[in-house]
C-alpha cells in the first residue's frame, strides 16, 4: 500500500438504532486503481459509501478522502464525482442544462459539450429530462459524476438499465478517465464487470469485509471444475467424482488434471461427452461467502 491512499477506511462502524450495518470495516483504495466493493443486498455497501461520500456520519472509526474528512465538503467534494443509483434531476430542464447546472455546483470546470459526447448524450442535449428513457437517465447520472474529470469517481450500479452498446460506451469512458489518472470505486451486481475490470475487489457480507484482493487472489480460494460424461462401456477414468454417470471434478490443479484426463481419453479411444473445464469465477466466490 502507498503512504497516501485516496480512500482510507479504518475500523468503520455504522449503526441504525440498535442495528449494526457496518462492523469494524477497514480498507484502502490506492491512487489510479479501480476498486470494486461488492456484496449482497444488506451487506453494508451503501452505508459505507454514504460515509465516504459525506452523506452520513460514522458511529465510530475514521474515513479519510485525500487525507481529509469527507465531512469537509469544501476540501473533498470538488475532487469527487458521485454516480448514485438514482439521482433527482429537474424534469423541466434539458440534458445540457442539467449537466451544466450540476457541473457548476461541483466546483469543477469543464466543457459541457465534451461531457455530453463522453457520455453519449450529444443527440439528447436539448431533450428534457422528463422525456429520457431509463438508460438515458443513467448516462445523465454518469455525465454529472464525471464532469470536470474528478480525481475520485464513485460509480454505484452504473450500468443498471443500460443496453450492451451503452454499457460498452460507459466502460470506454471509464477507461479514458483512468488513463487521465482518476481513481474509481465501483459497486455492481454484474459480477462479470468487476471480474473483467477491477484491480482489486472487496467482498462484504453482513457488514464486514470477508475477502479482499485481486480476482486471481479471490478465485484461487476455491477449486476449478472439470465436468464430463462417458459413453457406455468406457473404462474408469483417472479422475474420481462420478455422480449418476456424469463426472464433476473439483481441482486446484486444473491444467495438470485436464492434461491427464485428455491424455487418458486419447490413449483409451474414449470420446469425452459434454466436456467443460474452467477456473473458478468471481460469482462462485460470492456464493461461497453468502452461504457461509
Amino acid at each position: 500500500m502507498s503512504a497516501s491512499p485516496v480512500i482510507d477506511v479504518a475500523h468503520l462502524n455504522v449503526t441504525y438504532a440498535d442495528f449494526s450495518a457496518v462492523k469494524d470495516l477497514s480498507f484502502q483504495v490506492e491512487r489510479g486503481e479501480l476498486y470494486a466493493l461488492l456484496g449482497t443486498n444488506g451487506a453494508g455497501k451503501t452505508s459505507t459509501l454514504e460515509v465516504i461520500e459525506g452523506h452520513r456520519r460514522a458511529a465510530s472509526g475514521t474515513v479519510r478522502i485525500f487525507g481529509e474528512s469527507p465531512q469537509d465538503r469544501g476540501a473533498v467534494r470538488p475532487r469527487m464525482g458521485i454516480m448514485l443509483q438514482e439521482s433527482g434531476f429537474s424534469p423541466d430542464l434539458t440534458v445540457r442544462e442539467s449537466v451544466g447546472l450540476i457541473g457548476a455546483l461541483s466546483g469543477r470546470s469543464d466543457d459541457v459539450d465534451r461531457v455530453l459526447d463522453l457520455s453519449g448524450l450529444t443527440r439528447k442535449k436539448d431533450t428534457k429530462v422528463s422525456q429520457l428513457s431509463g438508460g438515458e437517465k443513467r448516462r445523465l447520472d454518469f455525465a454529472t459524476a464525471v464532469y470536470g474529470g474528478p480525481a475520485l469517481v464513485i460509480l454505484d450500479e452504473p450500468t443498471t438499465g443500460l443496453d450492451i452498446q451503452s454499457r460498452d460506451a460507459l466502460w470506454a469512458a471509464v477507461d479514458k478517465l483512468r488513463d487521465e489518472g482518476s481513481t474509481i470505486v465501483l459497486t455492481t451486481h454484474y459480477l462479470e464487470e468487476a471480474q473483467q475490470r477491477a484491480d482489486r475487489i472487496g467482498l462484504m457480507h453482513e457488514g464486514t469485509l470477508r475477502q479482499e484482493g485481486t480476482v486471481a487472489d479471490l478465485t484461487q480460494t476455491l477449486p476449478a471444475v472439470i465436468s464430463f460424461a462417458l459413453p457406455p462401456g468406457a473404462p474408469e477414468p483417472p479422475i474420481v467424482g462420478a455422480l449418476n454417470g456424469a463426472f464433476h471434478v473439483e481441482t486446484f490443479n486444473l491444467q495438470a488434471d485436464l492434461y491427464r484426463l485428455l491424455g487418458w481419453a486419447h490413449d483409451s479411444g474414449v470420446e469425452l461427452q459434454e466436456l467443460t473445464a474452467g477456473p473458478t469465477r468471481l460469482d462462485d466466490v460470492f456464493r461461497a461467502i453468502d452461504a457461509s
